[in-house]
């Protein structure tokens, strides 16, 4: 039984290997069928298989590259699909579509193709030049299908109609230094140290939403729980990753692992504002870098690692620690007593369970829940061949927000939460920030 899903595999960048592996899983899952309705994948499988009479052998290499196209990563695979590891058939039907997308990388792919893909990856770059220029860059980009998207999608394969995030004009940790530098170490509410944690930003909190690490911070130390920066950290890689550049993201993932763990030593737990990369940290990092130098660490990172509800509700249940639960923002009406609150796929696949529905419960608000994927995952809905397929995967999102009904909708992804804003005209919160308002710790001014 083959089943190749490392980058230390001999035979991981093997074209007949991974095709004899494609034709394994495609039988398991056309035998089941219980994913379905998770991505347009199975359904494509599904029809393809039967159109050849239920003989999955007799599908072509271009067949099974349709499917491999229409995986997202959205990972909803793990917490349906009754095979994955440890059972005996080992079926791990997202980190095979990333196989794929390696073994073409490695293979060479269009300059159309490598030109999208080197966009999309390099967060860092295009994050410190957009937001040095943010008002510049924010009205060229900020208006879908206008004559600045029109070539920008020419030029980089980003699907003009798509809602772009706005760029910060300060990035977050330059706020939290200065910050840091003019008020010195933080007093707590508690009077009472509690935790210390080194906040990793990633590239949507450092350079779109400095806003959600600002309440994270403030939040946590009216909580006792010291809050400090890696020092050296880079994006998380998922883009790398997702489209098959191996090479890129173990750069990325040894450059994290090797600041992380410094912060790990020091007593320090890291809280990831952003589920993907959160996921990244968690469960890609010590995978990728089994058989290097920084093996051990990348296990240490990953067991150190938390979302920031996860953290918050682990101290709020934990015998020797609690969370303040006085919320005078709540009887000001800075917070609503019913919120939608939509469950990131990249959240659901940690099975760490629905952290911030719980910590808006601590702070008396109720949630209804929408668990429905937003279309984007990573980059795939942000390319232009892909759009108008990801706006229909949004459909059933869209529809179960508008029907809770409620005025403001939160979600801890920043990628779901533009497709809610572009398929609802609703621009949502995060939870911390919904969290931070009930403690009627007010917003930064931008």
């Amino acid at each position: 039984m083959t089943t190749t899903y490392t980058p230390d595999d001999p035979a991981y960048l093997d074209e007949g290997d991974l095709r004899s592996e494609l034709e394994r899983v495609f039988d398991l899952c056309h035998g089941c069928r219980l994913c379905f309705n998770l991505c347009p994948s199975f359904p494509t499988l599904f029809d393809v298989v039967d159109a050849h009479d239920g003989r999955v052998g007799a599908m072509t290499p271009a067949e099974q590259d349709r499917v491999v196209d229409e995986c997202y990563q959205c990972k909803l695979c793990y917490p349906k699909c009754p095979y994955v590891p440890p059972h005996e058939w080992q079926l791990d039907f997202p980190r095979l579509m990333m196989r794929a997308h390696a073994v073409r990388h490695a293979a060479g792919e269009p300059v159309r193709q490598r030109v999208t893909d080197q966009v999309l990856a390099r967060t860092d770059l295009v994050g410190r030049v957009s937001t040095a220029a943010s008002l510049l860059v924010n009205a060229l980009t900020g208006t879908p299908g206008s004559l600045a998207r029109r070539l920008m999608e020419k030029a980089s394969g980003m699907a003009s109609q798509r809602l772009l995030p706005p760029y910060a004009r300060t990035r977050f940790t330059t706020w939290f230094r200065r910050r840091s530098a003019a008020c010195g170490p933080r007093s707590f509410v508690s009077g009472t140290p509690q935790g210390e944690v080194s906040v990793f930003p990633t590239c949507f909190v450092e350079y779109m939403e400095p806003a959600v690490g600002q309440d994270l911070v403030k939040v946590y130390e009216r909580n006792g729980v010291t809050c400090t920066l890696p020092e050296g950290t880079v994006c998380c890689g998922a883009p790398w990753l997702h489209q098959g550049n191996v090479k890129e993201f173990t750069k990325a993932a040894t450059t994290n692992v090797s600041a992380l763990v410094e912060q790990v030593r020091a007593g320090r737990d890291i809280v990831v504002a952003q589920p993907t990369c959160a996921y990244v940290v968690k469960k890609d990092y010590p995978l990728y870098l089994r058989g290097t130098r920084l093996a051990v660490e990348a296990e240490l990172v990953a067991e150190h690692t938390s979302d920031p509800a996860e953290y918050l509700m682990a101290l709020h249940r934990a015998d020797d620690t609690s969370l303040d639960t006085e919320f005078p923002g709540r009887d000001s009406g800075a917070v609503p007593d019913q919120v939608t609150y939509h469950v990131p796929c990249h959240l659901q696949a940690q099975h760490i369970g629905l952290k911030s529905r719980d910590l808006l419960k601590v702070a008396g608000v109720k949630a209804t829940l929408v668990q429905r994927c937003s279309g984007i995952d990573g980059t795939w809905g942000y390319r232009a061949e892909h759009y108008e397929l990801a706006r229909s995967v949004a459909q059933p999102m869209a529809r179960e927000i508008r029907a809770a009904g409620n005025e403001v909708v939160c979600g801890d992804c920043h990628l779901a939460n533009g497709s809610i804003e572009q398929e609802t005209g609703i621009r949502p919160v995060h939870p911390i920030q919904l969290f931070a308002r009930a403690y009627g710790i007010p917003e930064e001014p931008s």
